[in-house]
């Protein structure tokens, strides 16, 4: 009896120790099992490779990260390097007239440089890493909008088949993504500067003490995670054909992640390539299964920050219960390895098992529409998205809303979770008109109709474009600010996102309009983001320079908000202040007198519209090209009749 209680426990004990010892794995195991049970489209043959490309940027940024991890240290910087290192490609392929290679060679050594700063400021500069990387990520993303002047640079077409599939099918992301780990696992268990790492991060002054020459490992480490940043960069730039300069923001929080989810400690020694990549792998499907179940963006954080939560928590009792990983992978290889066969056979036999259940649930994808938005965080977007609900609900159809959170590569992904879906239409309001053409081109490879609404697409077909006329909305506002000045006066503009095609018309058409005021001078020019904050910041700042001026142009009304809450008492009386999109709240401000005009689009009609059309073309009825949906500069004489 005893012997048997004795198996018993020895059984349970040994179950507990191999899901405590592979608790990544486990939980990416249950992940894909449930994603399979609760959608239909999880387990199609397309979006599992949507799942790798989308796991690839952040894993491939993840594996420099796990150098720096493994070694004690924190790099916040690789998002920002990534963006310059394309931006650096881009720029210098394209508009200085470098050869590709050359281009791409200094791409990688913009990666490396960064990484050495930062080594160097670690190191020798005896900077905390936390400070010296985000002061990187700073610097970074400053340069790449100088460089690109705040807007996408074309990539290379050469470069830009990184972006592409092998025999049509097989995307050459995730082959980069593999060749980057096996470079990782290399790298950590089989050479010195790995070895140093562990030494480094299990307790930094030993090594010292040994012999090893921390100070000049700390440079090779980081310059190793700059060059993953460049790699990283440059396959997403190639997904989206263009360089962005604000792309992979807040992608080295995912990168963290994905390496502190995959087994690796914050507190240094302990960390491997196998890990990160599930690590990247959960925070993929994690997305991938959360969209296809139309789950919110905002919700979407939530969840996976209570995955991170869990990670961490996972690792603590791991190291209480003794189950630590063994750093320098020089365990029993090949009872991991078996592990690694059994979980697949285990998943597979599960996911086929489930994919029964779902093997009608196409049928209705003609009466299903996909709706990308660039954000949410604007009420001109939300409006666009209550009226294509309302229309939705009104012919009778699914609409799944996705949020791109003004993320060029995100919004990538959403359309290519649509277009793995099966969906009958699609509707896209790019984040930038560039970078969303390779996906919406998978779409019209598909078959599936691609409205475009506020925003065009470039270098893609679609069905038609449900727009204001965002430049001839700049020409109106120039018109009606310098009208109220009385053709003489000084303004200051506030800007929006740099890089976003809205900002870009709206500011030309602005400028274009004020050629025929030559009274009027621009005296500065600052970017706010379309944010209301940000927009009473900038202003404030702007007002120690300029505190005489005489207008604002705001992009957005939101900015065109927060420079009335700084200017005060001088909103409407002395300073006349302009705005864009006849939001709610510009319209008050309209009605109170703060805000002088707003030109007013009407974003609830483009929401309807453009589901109309997108239904319409699923049907293979007749949509016209172009839509436009006239603007007006909204005053308080007329105010009170404009419907929104």
């Amino acid at each position: 009896m005893a012997a048997d209680t004795l198996k018993s426990t020895t059984g349970a004990t040994g179950l507990r120790r191999l899901l405590l010892d592979n608790g990544a794995l486990t939980a990416l195991i249950v992940l894909v099992i449930a994603m399979s049970a609760l959608s239909g489209d999880f387990l199609t043959t397309d979006n599992l490779l949507n799942v790798g490309v989308q796991a690839a940027v952040t894993a491939i940024l993840a594996f420099g990260v796990t150098f720096v991890i493994v070694s004690a240290g924190i790099d916040l910087s690789v998002g920002s390097v990534a963006a310059l290192s394309a931006t650096v490609l881009a720029w210098s392929a394209t508009q200085e007239g470098v050869p590709v290679v050359l281009a791409v060679l200094l791409a990688v050594a913009t990666g490396i440089a960064c990484g050495l700063v930062n080594g160097f400021l670690i190191s020798y500069g005896k900077l905390p890493p936390f400070i010296a990387t985000l002061a990187m990520l700073s610097v970074g993303r400053g340069l790449s909008l100088v460089i690109s002047r705040g807007s996408p640079i074309a990539f290379p077409d050469s470069v830009s088949h990184l972006g592409d599939t092998l025999g049509g099918w097989l995307p050459v992301p995730v082959l980069v993504m593999v060749v980057m780990g096996l470079i990782t696992a290399f790298v950590l268990g089989r050479t010195y500067i790995g070895r140093s790492m562990y030494a480094i991060g299990g307790n930094e002054e030993a090594a010292r003490l040994s012999g090893l020459r921390v100070k000049k490992q700390k440079l090779a480490i980081y310059a190793l995670s700059g060059l993953f940043a460049a790699a990283a960069g440059i396959v997403l730039a190639s997904r989206l054909s263009s360089a962005q300069p604000q792309a992979a923001q807040g992608y080295e929080l995912d990168a963290i992640a994905a390496v502190v989810i995959g087994g690796a400690s914050l507190a240094g020694g302990t960390g491997k390539a196998s890990g990160t990549l599930i690590g990247a792998l959960i925070l993929a499907v994690l997305r991938n299964g959360l969209n296809l179940l139309s789950v919110s963006a905002f919700w979407q954080q939530v969840v996976i920050g209570v995955v991170i939560a869990l990670a961490v928590l996972l690792d603590t009792v791991r190291r209480k219960a003794g189950a630590a990983p063994v750093p320098t992978g020089t365990g029993n290889k090949g009872k991991q390895a078996l592990t690694y066969v059994l979980a697949a056979v285990v998943a597979a036999a599960v996911m086929g098992a489930t994919s029964l259940l779902h093997s009608g649930s196409s049928n209705a994808a003609q009466q299903k529409v996909g709706l990308s938005l660039s954000t949410l965080n604007n009420p001109f977007f939300v409006q666009i998205r209550t009226g294509a609900q309302e229309q939705a609900k009104k012919l009778g159809v699914d609409l799944t809303v996705t949020d791109a959170q003004n993320d060029a590569s995100q919004q990538a992904n959403q359309l290519q979770n649509f277009t793995s879906e099966g969906l009958g239409s699609i509707v896209v309001n790019p984040v930038d008109s560039d970078a969303a053409g390779p996906s919406v081109r998978s779409a019209n490879k598909a078959g599936i109709p691609v409205v475009g609404v506020d925003r065009g697409v470039n270098n893609a077909e679609t069905a038609a474009l449900v727009a204001s006329d965002n430049v001839e909305g700049g020409q109106l506002g120039a018109k009606a600010l310098a009208e109220k000045l009385g053709g003489r006066g000084t303004i200051v503009i506030l800007q929006g996102q740099p890089g976003t095609s809205a900002s870009r018309e709206r500011g030309a058409g602005f400028a274009e309009g004020l050629k025929d005021y030559p009274g009027i001078k621009v005296v500065a020019k600052q970017p706010a983001d379309f944010d209301r904050t940000k927009g009473l910041d900038v202003m404030t700042n702007l007002l120690q320079a300029h505190p005489d001026i005489d207008g604002v142009f705001a992009e957005n009304d939101e900015m065109a908000l927060g420079a009335i809450k700084a200017l005060g008492t001088k909103a409407g009386k002395s300073v006349q202040v302009v705005g864009f999109d006849g939001t709610p709240d510009g319209l008050k401000a309209v009605e109170a007198g703060t805000l002088y005009a707003s030109v007013a689009q009407q974003p609830k009609e483009l929401g309807r519209i453009a589901v109309d059309n997108a239904v319409r073309a699923a049907e293979g009825k007749k949509v016209e090209q172009t839509v436009k949906v006239p603007v007006k500069v909204v005053t308080k004489e007329n105010v009170a009749g404009f419907g929104g």
